[in-house]
């Protein structure tokens, strides 16, 4: 075992609570325990997740947050007894693993519950508006401080809370903590005066405009939270722990506009100076440890940090807040052990929370301490899975329903809380089945099918594995993917994967009637239309050679492979410019807005020119010709890369015992190509 991990495994105290080791699992929507957005109830799917996590060595166990009023139905949730009941029955089994409990009660969302088109004709078609509202209250859910816009919808905004609301949430935070206490859980966690939900909005200056005792000074704006801890202790007794989910530093600088890091700008929610205030007065109030990262939903990439946010990237304000509190703090966002048990070390910070990873693979703390980390399959931090809550200019959440109904799934790991559709089941009859290409979904094809028991070759063209997700992992931020890679290569190789390189297969009905699974990927769409398309370099060619890009670089298409190759080169010191026809940048399904608008504003901070609603027309020498709404206009540059899209590429039509996956059947992401491969092995 690495040195560093000793400090990881030492115990510490939340109050009167002892906590065996210093990883904490925070909390994550989609692994409750009295389910999310239904009826509640006793959710033995994320009692399951819950459970793995505590039997792999994870110290404190923060379930997703559960609403004491629920969003759908509109039921408090101290009003069902039976689920504590089920809960109560369910703890002796958790606690015999060592590890604590604390279930995260939440105030609500406020401006930055998730909007979709449904929910914006429903709120302003007054008939629909009055149906719906047994089964989702609009008006009150959304409710905030004061009249704002929300996060995600021009047309559906928040009206001003009144005191009489705040009161029935006080006492639903009360009744539902004692009830979790009586069933046996160790402690709670307020959600939250972090990330901008409701609790949040009433301490920020720019969304809470109050004139009564809830706004104005700090001792008002952040009354609410105060209130909701000390009716807890009033009915709990004051050793019953109480966690808060906190922000330390907003990263705002207005609506709808987060502060990347590096940039200067000035703070429109809570400052550091006003957070050393605020963080002494909650711990006063009753607290007892603060659960910490930095923003809001308007800077939402520092609470849910993707690939292009730098590791632990919370930690300095989360270490500087901690000499201001006596009670313990957690840091959590991209966080690292190593950095976290210095952390730890050096008294700066008491505990290192994870929430993602767990969901890529449970085991992934246990594979550490026992030396076997080549062994975890990594979180990539793509949000595909877990939290793809899409959104760009005029939609609001672009989110297929299943995906809104069940968050905490994951795009590298098809079985995460999908285990009735999604589980490894043994063959009597094993098959020699022939997979057509050693991509990503080649290979997990493969090893599903090896798992089951069957005998899979795979036929690879090249002289390597890997497919497309080679110059797809290459850029210089992108380590996460090259470690997925390389997991999947290291899984050939421990289960004895047959593998035939520098094979290219023409015609499958060689193979047949043994089942042939096709994964040759897809192929870049060619913009013939374009005069001296040919002198363009595509965009999968720039990233297996970056020297094909020359001094400053236009990349044709905005979608989410053009800004990441912008990105990579504006971080090479290119000069790039984007031409894009619709009329945003990633607007395109399934990318969280975490993600997309950390690449909007960063291209708007760091002054790339970005042309929407535009086409191109013609590649010139120096140069390209486009057209948008005022005409033709001419762009300077050395270098097109052309990231156009792409199209299916399969080399034999499905049907009968051939299946096609990915790309060569459908244009996907990374968790359409594993979830599709998966399945498509389970039906052999």
């Amino acid at each position: 075992m690495e040195k560093y991990l000793e400090t990881v495994l030492t115990p510490w105290k939340i109050g009167n609570c002892e906590i065996k080791n210093r990883i904490v699992l925070t909390s994550m929507g989609g692994t409750d325990l009295f389910g999310w957005m239904e009826k509640n109830h006793f959710d033995k799917e994320g009692a399951r997740f819950i459970m793995e996590i505590a039997k792999n060595n994870v110290g404190l166990i923060l379930p997703g947050c559960q609403p004491v009023y629920n969003p759908m139905f509109g039921s408090w949730l101290y009003k069902n007894k039976r689920m504590y009941r089920d809960l109560a029955k369910w703890l002796p089994e958790f606690h015999a693993t060592g590890a604590k409990l604390f279930i995260q009660l939440t105030a609500g969302f406020g401006r930055s519950f998730t909007v979709s088109e449904m929910m914006e004709k429903i709120y302003n078609n007054k008939f629909l508006r009055f149906v719906a509202k047994p089964v989702m209250n609009l008006d009150k859910i959304t409710a905030a401080p004061s009249a704002s816009p929300n996060r995600w919808s021009d047309k559906l905004p928040s009206r001003e809370m009144t005191k009489e609301e705040i009161r029935e949430f006080i006492v639903a935070f009360a009744k539902s903590a004692k009830l979790c206490k009586d069933a046996g859980v160790d402690g709670v966690e307020v959600h939250a005066v972090h990330e901008g939900y409701l609790l949040d909005q009433f301490t920020l200056k720019y969304v809470n405009k109050r004139t009564d005792e809830y706004g104005g000074s700090l001792e008002n704006r952040y009354r609410f939270a105060a209130e909701i801890v000390k009716a807890i202790k009033k009915e709990c007794g004051s050793d019953f722990p109480v966690s808060l989910r906190y922000s330390v530093v907003s990263k705002t600088k207005g609506f709808r506009e987060g502060a990347l890091p590096g940039e200067e700008y000035e703070e429109a929610g809570r400052d550091m100076a006003e957070s050393e205030l605020a963080a002494k007065f909650l711990q006063d109030a009753g607290y007892d440890m603060l659960n910490c990262d930095n923003g809001t939903y308007d800077a939402w990439y520092w609470a849910h940090p993707p690939i292009y946010m730098p590791e632990n990237c919370n930690l300095k304000e989360v270490e500087h807040i901690k000499q201001f509190v006596d009670i313990p703090v957690v840091c959590a966002g991209r966080m690292t052990l190593e950095e976290g048990a210095r952390s730890i070390e050096e008294g700066k910070l008491d505990a290192i929370g994870f929430a993602r990873s767990f969901l890529a693979d449970p085991e992934w703390f246990t594979k550490t301490i026992e030396g076997r980390k080549e062994e975890i399959r990594p979180c990539i931090l793509c949000h595909n899975g877990c939290f793809n809550m899409c959104h760009y200019k005029g939609v609001p959440n672009d989110q297929a329903l299943s995906d809104s109904l069940h968050l905490a799934r994951c795009a590298v790991n098809a079985e995460m809380m999908q285990w009735k559709k999604h589980h490894i089941k043994k063959v009597n009859a094993p098959k020699t089945v022939h997979i057509i290409g050693g991509g990503i979904g080649g290979m997990e094809a493969a090893r599903v099918l090896k798992l089951r028991g069957h005998h899979p070759i795979i036929h690879e063209k090249s002289d390597r594995l890997g497919g497309t997700f080679i110059p797809a992992s290459s850029e210089s931020y992108k380590g996460k993917l090259r470690e997925l890679l390389a997991w999947y290569i290291r899984q050939m190789e421990t289960l004895g994967i047959e593998v035939h390189f520098n094979e290219s297969v023409e015609d499958v009905h060689a193979f047949l009637p043994n089942p042939v699974i096709v994964a040759t990927g897809s192929k870049p769409r060619i913009l013939k239309r374009v005069k001296g398309h040919e002198k363009m370099v595509e965009a999968c060619d720039y990233l297996r050679d970056k020297s094909l890009a020359k001094g400053k670089v236009a990349v044709i298409g905005g979608g989410l492979t053009g800004c990441e190759i912008a990105y990579e080169l504006a971080l090479d010191g290119h000069e790039v410019a984007i031409i894009e026809m619709k009329d945003d940048l990633v607007a395109q399904k399934g990318v969280c807005l975490a993600n997309s608008s950390y690449l909007r504003e960063w291209f708007a901070f760091k002054k790339v020119p970005v042309y929407l609603e535009t086409s191109l027309e013609e590649v010139v020498e120096g140069g390209i010709v486009c057209r948008n709404k005022e005409g033709k206009l001419s762009i300077s540059c050395d270098t097109v890369i052309s990231s156009a899209g792409y199209v299916p590429n399969p080399i034999a039509p499905k049907g009968g015992n051939i299946q096609l996956v990915g790309d060569c059947d459908t244009i996907g992401n990374l968790r359409t190509v594993i979830w599709g491969a998966y399945e498509a092995s389970m039906r052999i």
